[in-house]
């Protein structure tokens, strides 16, 4: 039988919502909302939500509701990652979303945070071999040896898009100093991985893997090259914003992330010798509606 279902993720660049159908196999997108509140570089820069963005999370979650119920959505499951796992307010800004929407958002964990992304990337890659499960946030980067259904390894490391820039100083253009104290920042964050290299194939998830991809791939070609990524880094570094929003056809606020989701994912293909890496569709939200199709997640309802 299919249900609908709404799913929204609050993560370190975006707050995120899909509506979508499922039959516990497969997803049918029918609506999506975003809105652009860097949390993971206000929280890696000061430790805690700025009251400014708690009133753009209010907002945001008050939407998704009235999209959800819009929709006819059979619940509305809200969960945060990485910016909201480290807020030192978290439990204030929690209490405020809840207080004022009516709805509770979850702060999960980064190993849920690993499964629902494979849940999600399984959707269209589950046939290719993938070995490895990569997905660069604003906040934190998921990796996970996949085996089968699930992971047999995973680890999240410091190197979301946010927290490099605001660790690291990193501008675009960028000067050379400001990449060498991005790539040093990067190697000393890749030096607390535990998981070894190893595989034939990766697939890349999330916001900063689709923007790559559709930045170097607008003919829809899943596989990005290692020679591609080192060429959007190089670019990324030389030009202004409104060139890089000209020349790779993205949005603004996606723009400013490029350089650092380039040489994050650099880093991490160099780190586990992968040459290239298979970029899925869908995600974290879509492995939330499945789990909710299956009773596994419940959400609140709208």
């Amino acid at each position: 039988m299919t249900r609908v279902f709404a799913a929204a993720d609050i993560g370190s660049n975006t707050a995120h919502l899909l509506v979508a159908a499922t039959d516990g196999s497969l997803v049918m997108r029918i609506d999506n909302y975003n809105e652009w509140i860097s949390l993971g570089e206000t929280v890696a820069t000061t430790g805690s939500i700025q009251k400014e963005q708690v009133q753009q999370l209010v907002s945001a979650v008050k939407e998704f509701r009235r999209i959800a119920k819009e929709r006819q959505a059979v619940s509305l499951y809200v969960f945060g990652t990485e910016a909201m796992r480290s807020a030192g307010n978290r439990l204030q800004v929690l209490k405020k979303i809840s207080s004022e929407t009516g709805i509770l958002v979850e702060i999960i964990s980064p190993h849920q945070e690993a499964e629902l992304s494979l849940a999600g990337v399984r959707l269209d890659t589950k046939h290719m071999g993938a070995e490895f499960l990569l997905e660069v946030g604003g906040g934190s980067a998921q990796i996970g040896r996949v085996k089968g259904q699930s992971l047999s390894e995973e680890e999240s490391l410091p190197l979301g898009t946010g927290r490099l820039i605001a660790e690291s100083g990193l501008r675009t253009p960028s000067s050379p100093l400001q990449l060498h104290a991005a790539e040093n920042y990067i190697q000393s964050a890749l030096e607390q991985s535990h998981i070894k290299p190893g595989g034939m194939a990766a697939v890349a998830s999330g916001g900063v893997a689709r923007g790559l991809w559709r930045a170097l791939h607008p003919d829809g070609d899943k596989t990005l090259s290692m020679e591609e990524i080192e060429y959007m880094a190089w670019a990324a570094a030389r030009l202004p914003i409104d060139r890089i929003i000209t020349r790779f056809g993205v949005k603004t606020r996606r723009a400013g992330t490029m350089l650092a989701g380039a040489l994050v994912y650099r880093a991490l293909m160099r780190h586990f010798n992968f040459k290239e890496m298979i970029v899925s569709e869908f995600g974290i939200r879509e492995g939330a509606v499945l789990k909710m199709a299956t009773e596994e997640i419940s959400g609140c309802p709208v």
